[in-house]
């Protein structure tokens, strides 16, 4: 597929020219890490790229270094405990994902595409699989990111990777690199701790009319 070629193109180029730029900030937020709390200044963890190899996708390490380890932040019981003061606000921001600009570099990334699983979701993998998102580049951001990102349940984000995998060209990673911004600029879809939480509001909304109805 030629898109491919010009894709990891565009993928080199602007991971060196993000490096370049992003410098200083990189600087600044290690400084601040360090200050804030024991621990590495990056946080490594193994995630699943294309056609589900394995690869150590690269963090700004935001958690205290006793959280536990290989489990996704939705299935803590308190995630919040674990976050550090700075960890918040790279979170919030999404400032945590730029080392996974140097993923990109490398190719285990792109720079659109569906977001890395846990090697152990073995949940959103396997239904991943279903909508043929598995075959295409892991990306930093993509279409289930701009579209809810934490709020949303496994099959919804499954979905529209699917989307992703089925209309992958310029246009759609265009939609999704500055859809990417204004997502981050309005704090869409961060909820710590609530994968699925779209369809809990939904649910405690309909309990809640059903109790008025009883009244």
């Amino acid at each position: 597929m030629i898109y491919r070629g010009i894709k990891r193109f565009m993928d080199i180029l602007l991971s060196v020219l993000g490096l370049v730029i992003l410098a200083p900030i990189f600087l600044i937020l290690i400084v601040a890490i360090k200050l804030d709390s024991k621990g590495p200044i990056l946080f490594r963890q193994k995630r699943v790229g294309t056609h589900k190899s394995h690869f150590d996708i690269l963090k700004f390490r935001t958690m205290r270094i006793d959280t536990p380890k290989d489990t996704p932040t939705h299935m803590l019981e308190n995630p919040d405990c674990y976050i550090t003061r700075v960890g918040k606000f790279l979170r919030k921001t999404s400032l945590d994902e730029l080392p996974q600009i140097i993923n990109i570099l490398k190719g285990e990334m792109s720079i659109v595409g569906p977001r890395p699983a846990l090697w152990n979701q073995y949940d959103l993998i396997a239904q991943r699989d279903l909508f043929g998102a598995n075959d295409v580049p892991v990306g930093l951001t993509g279409w289930a990111q701009i579209n809810g990102r934490d709020e949303l349940e496994i099959e919804v984000k499954a979905q529209l990777d699917g989307e992703y995998a089925r209309k992958i060209g310029l246009g759609m990673d265009l939609r999704c690199f500055f859809g990417t911004f204004l997502s981050v600029f309005r704090g869409d879809g961060v909820v710590e701790g609530g994968t699925g939480s779209v369809r809990k509001k939904n649910q405690d909304a309909r309990i809640t009319e059903e109790d008025a109805s009883i009244e």
